[in-house]
């Protein structure tokens, strides 16, 4: 009895452990194949980083001009609302103060496609 147990525990455990496996990797798939094959690629490109007076965002893959790009102080406090994108967006900086500032690109549905964070020096 004591050996069918043990046996059961380890056959549990196992099956568990592939279980995870597989989820894991098929997620990690999914990922991949949604950035184009890579899962650290990003899908907007910007610069200069830190900024002073500017910053441009450019599309390195999969413009489309339904998409928005938000921009939040380090607070979270919205500071920025761009809804006309190009494949080449410049920003100007006048008024933003000194910080850190966190950008979000959303698609029409407003699920967000890519995010970073920039820093702002004067």
């Amino acid at each position: 009895m004591y050996l069918l147990l043990h046996k059961l525990k380890r056959l549990t455990i196992i099956s568990i452990f592939l279980f995870g496996l597989i989820y894991t990797s098929f997620a990690q798939n999914k990922i991949a194949a949604s950035n184009g094959g890579d899962p650290a690629a990003k899908l907007i490109k910007y610069y200069p980083n830190p900024a002073t007076t500017a910053i441009s965002f450019e599309f390195v893959r999969g413009y489309d001009k339904s998409f928005t790009l938000q921009l939040y102080n380090f607070m979270g406090k919205k500071v920025l609302d761009v809804n006309t994108l190009s494949q080449l967006t410049n920003l100007s900086l006048n008024g933003f103060y000194r910080g850190v500032y966190i950008f979000r690109l959303s698609d029409k549905n407003g699920n967000v496609i890519d995010s970073g964070k920039f820093q702002v020096v004067r």
